[in-house]
């Protein structure tokens, strides 16, 4: 098709790829929502090891990741301050939030409620985890100039890989041992087979609202299926991310080497999606033209 290509820095009229958000962004999302995808799947055990370490995959693998992108990592605490306006804000509240209750709750279930309230952090706890679960979502709904961003498919993405991701290790900590886990749950392998085709549709969707969406939408989706990023985004967010786990649980949800298998299949395709999200992000031209012409 004839178009605009990529035009850079140039003041050509085309179309720019938005480059503020990166791996370590892609990075710092993967590991908040993992982190608080985990620790609500452990609390249907519950399960107090694999509670905490939902609250270090998000309380250390998220900050350090964002302090590595800012630029005045002094100055980071600022972001804190205008909940009202900005989901960045919000979802900061929530990490506090989240990070503090959850270690309360982790706290009564090992002391068996020598701290008081256990109950009480529980529900904070989740509804902390569910904010830093989404808020990530959000915030990129709210980027109209980058149209495949701009859509309400964000957050519900953020969420069930979160969940996902969450199940698939709780798998394998459920095969690792009852020290870890004190009562395995019959229904989490079908659960998590049930997320990976959820993911599935929403990758569908999502690919179908951008192809027949604006320009900028619709180049980004043929970056994704015909341009420089298809092999990694058919081979590991579709492929090793989504179908390997659905054949590997599908056929023996019960196998500790299945569901490593599943759930490194799983969370590689989630990191991937997570960075090829930002790769082809792309600011909306100025003005309209027929076709689009796809960067190789």
């Amino acid at each position: 098709m004839t178009g605009p290509a990529m035009v850079g820095d140039s003041f050509r009229l085309g179309y720019r790829f938005q480059r503020h958000w990166d791996v370590s962004m892609a990075s710092a999302f993967f590991f908040g929502e993992l982190g608080a995808g985990l620790f609500v799947v452990a609390m249907l055990y519950p399960s107090w090891p694999a509670l905490v370490l939902g609250l270090l995959i998000t309380g250390i693998g998220k900050p350090w990741f964002h302090l590595t992108h800012m630029g005045v990592p002094k100055k980071s605490w600022r972001a804190i301050l205008r909940p009202d306006r900005s989901w960045t804000s919000r979802g900061l509240i929530g990490i506090v939030v989240f990070s503090g209750a959850g270690v309360l709750y982790a706290g009564a279930l090992a002391t068996d409620g020598f701290v008081p309230l256990g109950d009480a952090w529980r529900v904070v706890a989740f509804l902390a985890a569910l904010l830093v679960m989404t808020y990530q979502g959000f915030a990129m709904s709210h980027s109209t100039a980058i149209a495949i961003w701009s859509t309400a498919l964000m957050p519900i993405a953020s969420l069930l890989y979160a969940l996902a991701g969450g199940a698939a290790l709780m798998l394998v900590l459920e095969g690792l041992g009852a020290a870890l886990v004190p009562a395995p749950l019959s229904v989490l392998p079908a659960a998590t087979l049930g997320l990976s085709g959820a993911l599935l549709v929403v990758q569908v969707s999502l690919l179908h609202a951008a192809h027949n969406g604006t320009p900028g939408a619709k180049l980004s989706a043929r970056l994704l299926l015909r341009g420089r990023y298809a092999p990694a985004y058919l081979g590991l967010v579709l492929g090793v991310g989504i179908a390997l786990p659905l054949v590997a649980l599908g056929l023996d949800g019960d196998d500790l080497v299945t569901r490593i298998v599943a759930a490194v299949g799983l969370l590689g395709g989630f990191f991937a999606f997570r960075v090829l999200i930002f790769k082809v992000g792309v600011f909306e031209p100025v003005m309209r033209f027929g076709g689009i012409r796809t960067p190789r």
